[in-house]
Formats: C-alpha cells, structure tokens, sequence
C-alpha cells in the first residue's frame, strides 16, 4: 500500500493527504450523533493537544527543513525562513481583518473582521474553514518538497506531518458541531457544518504542492510561510480558546502531550 502511494503523482498524494485530514474533521464533528453536551475540560484538553501538535510541527516539519533547504550557511540560512514565517503570519492577520468570523466558544459579541449580518453559524464555520487554510498548505508543501528532489526527507516525514494535523483536526471538527447542537441545531445539520468547516483543507494541500513542485527555489519560503500562518492560528485561536473556560492547566498539559506527540512522530518518521 505505502509503496502505491509513494508511486503517485505529488499533486495526487497531496491531494489524498488533505481528504485524509478533512476526514478526521469530519468524524470528530459526527461526535455530536453521540453526545449534545459538551464536556468543557475535555474540549479544552484537547484543543490544547491540538495547538501542541501545530507548534510541534511548525518547527519539525516545517521551519527546520526550510533552514536546511535554504542552499545558504550560517545566519544566511535564516532568512528564506524568516522571511517565509512572517509572510504567513502577515497572510492569516489579512484574512482575520478582511472576513467576519467567530472562534468556537465565544459570544457573538466576540465576532470579528468588518461588520456583518452572517449567522452565527456561518461566521464560526468562515473561522475555522479561513484557519484550516495553513494546514492543508503544510501538508501540500510537505510532499511538493519530497517530490521535488530538494528535500533530504523520506515520505514518511510528510505522512507523518499528515497524521499529525489529522490527529489535531478531530477535536477542531468537534469544536464547531457541539455548539451548534447546543443551540437547537439538529445532529446531522451540526455535523454537517463541522465537517464542511475543513473541506479547504484538500484544496489548500494540492496548491501547496503544485506551487512547491513547479517553482522548488520557493521550497524554504513555502515552509516557513505554512509554519508562521499555523502559529498565528495557535496564538490567535487555539491556545486563548482552549483556556477561556478556566481548564487552564488541561488544557496546557495537552498542549505539552501535542508537542510530544508531534515530535516523536517527525522523528520516527522521518
């Protein structure tokens, strides 16, 4: 199976992946056929293993590679990460300013972006599908990298990214269908937002891969600029969101089990 898979086309694996991710989101959201209440610390643990994972992964799989992929030495080996870090950063600030959106968990009154008449439930699914963005572009730009020959990783270290963000998308998916459930919305109808909320996640991948493969000098700034966008989700999002409810220390430990976790799989991998 894995040696069918390493035969395929960049673009086709990338591809693959992304469905791959997008499905943990969508059986994380289809919790809600199970359960209409939210049990706040475990939600909490687990969006705090999710920013763990995302952190992790930001350097391992994405900021280290793109200094060593950089052609330069010494402090010169810096700056095509640098420069790629903040131009993600900078990306997923313009989305925020420019697209009304919702975090789970917060009262309308929280929503932000320019002003906007949009349910509730379509400005938390815009915040998570506009956040989902970075992930299915690291997962692309991970196997445009093996592909491209630039790259001293095996597959592995791409698939291994890939668990990693689909192990992060289930409690995101969940995030978003159990408050909806709790506002009268009907199982299938929650689920279905959950699961849509990470159907950008394919399409992120395949451009990421396709960009990474076609033009390979733009392999270390591709990286780093996946890596900048996800920890700008993380710092935005993920960790005030996971400590708003006063799970403070569950959701930290999760965190540090994310980190971990993330860690350990890069490794292992790659």
């Amino acid at each position: 199976m894995l040696a069918y898979f390493a035969g395929l086309n960049p673009v086709l694996q990338a591809l693959l992946a992304g469905l791959f991710t997008w499905g943990l989101t969508a059986l994380g959201a289809g919790g809600i056929f199970f359960t209409r209440e939210i049990n706040r610390r475990t939600l909490d643990g687990m969006l705090g293993f999710a920013g763990g994972i995302m952190i992790s992964a930001s350097f391992w799989s994405l900021l280290l590679p793109a200094v060593e992929f950089s052609g330069s030495t010494g402090l010169w080996a810096c700056i095509p990460a640098a420069v790629g870090f903040i131009a993600g950063g900078i990306f997923l600030r313009g989305l925020d300013s420019l697209l009304p959106h919702l975090h789970p968990g917060y009262p309308p009154s929280e929503t932000e972006g320019p002003g906007s008449s949009l349910r509730r439930t379509t400005l938390l699914v815009i915040a998570i599908t506009m956040h989902n963005i970075p992930e299915g572009l690291a997962v692309g730009v991970a196997f445009g990298a093996v592909a491209s020959g630039l790259s001293h990783e095996p597959l592995g270290a791409a698939l291994a990214l890939t668990l990693g963000i689909a192990l992060q998308n289930f409690p995101e998916g969940f995030a978003v269908s159990a408050p909806l459930a709790g506002e009268g919305y009907s199982r299938f109808r929650s689920f279905w937002y959950g699961r849509l909320s990470a159907v950008v996640e394919p399409i992120a991948a395949v451009i990421g891969a396709t960009v990474v493969f076609a033009v390979q000098p733009l392999l270390p700034y591709a990286l780093a600029f996946a890596a900048g966008a996800m920890i700008f989700v993380v710092v935005e999002e993920v960790i005030p969101g996971s400590q708003m409810h006063g799970n403070k220390k569950i959701a930290t430990t999760g965190l540090l089990a994310g980190f971990v976790t993330m860690m350990v799989l890069d490794v292992a991998f790659g």
